[in-house]
């Protein structure tokens, strides 16, 4: 409630408020508010960033928190802040990103406004992404997970819950980055089992896997400028994903749960970098149309998917067979995101992984073969 007082007073000592506009999905009708700079040129394909706010919070709440504006008015990209609805447990609103029971389809509304926006103003459908705080973190993961429109997205001081993780299909590559506190007391960063929020290092290892980057990541420090704020950063870079793609993460020791770099404190925040600029930062290198191959593209390229793995169940060992291109290198990680086992200079077009050591359970398999990085599940029985 206290940023609730705050925001509504900086919104009234402004003299201007955000116009909620809306539309109607599945029977609902839902409100948003939209940024557009002034920059803005119609006859130019321009990004669209989501920017969800948190629990109990709102649109208006969120454009002023985690404040993205004065970068779009020189980068050039459209706002748009949609609120949740409200849940039947307290009636805070909220978004459908797996930790209460709801049937509140979020992430066909999202996808229904992307397709509104785009009938008012010029946007690029390749460059489409989503960032939010706490709740709207989760719902961008879930976006990840379920949506094939958005080429990345962020989480501050959000997470993934089980549900997500075990439900999630993208199918792709999905470039991610993560904004977290260690002691931030709402989202814990160890991970919650009342709401069964997972470890952020295991929300980040579940991206590295899925985007099969480097397990080990590139380390700096971020520079200490204020040195009164209680908080310091380390940014951990995993690289080399499919495509491109790439896992940031702003760890903020001592940091609350709070938007680094906001105008307003609320508690720990860490005022050595801006969390908007550093998500603009890593939005702006992403196009979705990267991270995708063409039906053309698949015929041109029989090997696409030409990977075989057998016997799968296994107990002790899994054959693997491409029918052209030599295998270079084969990774085995656990759905943690874990790597468990690393096989590297192949280049045979048969090879084969011992499996007997793991445990009993679900793996994912990733086989480069030089040109494409193939993907399947495995089961250890």
């Amino acid at each position: 409630m206290r940023i609730l007082y705050l925001l509504s007073l900086m919104c009234f000592c402004a003299g201007t408020c955000i116009q909620a506009q809306s539309i109607v999905h599945d029977g609902l009708t839902r409100t948003y508010s939209v940024y557009v700079p002034a920059i803005y040129d119609s006859t130019q394909a321009t990004p669209l960033v989501f920017n969800l706010h948190g629990y109990s919070s709102a649109g208006w709440m969120q454009e002023l928190y985690g404040d993205f504006r004065s970068i779009a008015d020189t980068a050039n990209f459209i706002i748009v802040h949609p609120d949740g609805t409200r849940n039947a447990i307290d009636n805070q609103t909220f978004w459908n990103a797996g930790f209460m029971p709801a049937s509140v389809d979020d992430v066909g509304f999202i996808e229904a406004l992307i397709d509104s926006l785009s009938e008012k103003y010029t946007i690029d459908s390749n460059r489409i992404y989503s960032t939010g705080m706490s709740n709207g973190g989760y719902m961008s993961y879930e976006l990840a997970c379920q949506s094939k429109r958005f080429a990345a997205i962020a989480s501050v001081t959000g997470s993934m819950t089980k549900k997500t993780k075990n439900n999630c299909t993208p199918q792709r590559a999905v470039p991610v980055m993560q904004i977290h506190g260690t002691a931030d007391s709402i989202v814990m960063y160890e991970g919650d089992s009342l709401i069964n929020s997972l470890h952020i290092d295991t929300t980040v290892r579940y991206w590295v896997a899925n985007n099969i980057c480097d397990t080990s990541p590139r380390v700096s420090i971020v520079p200490d400028i204020d040195r009164t704020d209680g908080a310091n950063a380390v940014h951990y870079v995993y690289q080399n994903g499919t495509n491109g793609a790439t896992v940031e993460f702003l760890k903020v020791f001592g940091g609350g749960h709070t938007w680094p770099g906001a105008s307003y404190n609320i508690g720990v925040t860490c005022k050595d970098f801006s969390a908007s600029e550093e998500i603009w930062r890593f939005f702006s290198q992403y196009t979705l149309n990267q991270f995708h191959t063409t039906a053309t593209e698949k015929v041109q390229n029989r090997h696409v998917s030409d990977l075989r793995v057998y016997p799968n169940p296994s107990s002790s060992e899994l054959i693997l067979s491409l029918e052209e291109l030599p295998i270079k290198s084969v990774r085995l990680y656990d759905l943690n995101g874990r790597l468990r086992i690393a096989k590297d200079n192949i280049n045979q077009t048969n090879t084969s992984i011992a499996i007997q050591d793991l445990p009993k359970g679900l793996y994912l398999l990733c086989v480069n073969n030089g040109i494409t990085l193939q993907k399947q599940q495995v089961i250890k029985q």
